[in-house]
């Protein structure tokens, strides 16, 4: 080792990214750390923000692992997270070969990784587990449009539809159609989803197990989703002047909560999932009841935001399977609003 203090290395640590949240839930610590970063773009705000940066190729490029390798390596590096979702799936099919180094990669299991990046398949294992979801149909051609006898709907890409990529409200037949059109132009395959509940009663939910499936945690945070850096899409009822739909940008920002029914239900859901690691639920809680409309199997954007309520997943994980630290289970967040802004950083060239 280089020195006592814990590397670590951040693939994918982007600007608005989780990887850019991790590193600064990692930085609240009190567990030193040297944060290594890594990313495909020389303009990314995170590669100035930790300790060591590359530019490495992209997930998808074949070079893109040996490269990683190679940093670990230089790097001494003892833990790997994900700062995106290609490299989330890259890693998790390859977690392998940095195990075998003593690398610890802090990821869900690949079943649970594999299910959740799949959208259709997300909802055809909760239908299948018994979950209340809202109605939900994955579109193949457009002869499956007329199954649709719900409005409004979601429309949206059932893979790489992240941070709401790709993701609109149709109020009737004739918009479904109009945005089924635009989203198969780009050669997304699509689910249409019903809308449900309103904007004011969305949560980001994320639930943190161990390697043995036992609960560490559970956060819930009530979003806001109407503001500007909150929110994707809002229009008006065609049915309803006064009512506002609205989808979120997944840069979320609210109220930390305790609802018991909502978190246990969550709880339920990740139970479901056999999940070994973090996960994020996001839904709407109607009538007592959660509905989810995306479940993430990773550190989300709202990871340093559960930091400051006091938890840090990264940096619980790292404690419990690096250091050998015992940690509590079920920990109860502290409640409060967290909100979020814009920040800017001069670089000069």
């Amino acid at each position: 080792m280089v020195n006592n203090r814990i590397r670590v290395l951040i693939a994918g640590v982007g600007g608005g990214s989780h990887g850019m949240e991790i590193m600064k839930a990692l930085r609240l610590s009190d567990i030193p750390y040297d944060i290594c970063g890594t990313d495909m773009s020389r303009q990314s705000l995170g590669l100035f923000k930790v300790d060591k940066s590359y530019i490495v190729p992209s997930a998808l490029n074949d070079e893109y692992i040996p490269t990683i390798l190679d940093i670990c390596e230089t790097e001494e590096i003892q833990v790997i997270f994900h700062g995106s979702e290609p490299e989330l799936r890259v890693l998790s099919e390859n977690r392998g070969i940095f195990e075998k180094r003593g690398i610890f990669l802090p990821f869900n299991s690949r079943e649970v990784i594999n299910i959740c990046l799949d959208k259709k398949q997300t909802f055809d294992f909760l239908k299948n587990k018994g979950i209340p979801i809202p109605n939900t149909v994955a579109i193949d051609s457009e002869k499956d449009l007329d199954i649709i006898d719900f409005f409004p709907v979601v429309i949206k890409p059932y893979m790489g539809g992240g941070g709401s990529n790709n993701t609109f409200i149709a109020q009737d037949r004739e918009e479904l159609l109009l945005l089924y059109k635009y989203i198969l132009k780009h050669r997304k395959r699509l689910i249409v989803q019903q809308y449900t509940g309103s904007y004011d009663n969305e949560y980001t939910v994320g639930v943190l197990s161990d390697r043995d499936g036992d609960l560490i945690s559970a956060v819930a945070i009530k979003r806001h989703i109407l503001s500007g850096l909150s929110n994707r899409l809002k229009v008006t009822s065609i049915n309803s002047n006064n009512e506002v739909l609205a989808i979120s940008s997944g840069i979320s920002q609210g109220e930390v909560v305790r609802e018991t029914e909502l978190l246990d239900q969550c709880k339920r859901i990740a139970s479901a999932f056999g999940s070994k690691g973090p996960l994020n639920i996001q839904c709407r809680f109607v009538d007592n009841t959660v509905y989810p409309f995306e479940i993430n199997p990773r550190f989300s954007g709202t990871t340093y935001m559960r930091a400051l309520a006091g938890v840090n997943e990264p940096d619980l994980l790292i404690r419990k399977y690096v250091l050998k630290e015992a940690i509590p289970k079920n920990i109860v967040p502290k409640t409060g609003l967290i909100l979020r802004g814009l920040e800017e950083m001069y670089i000069g060239l």
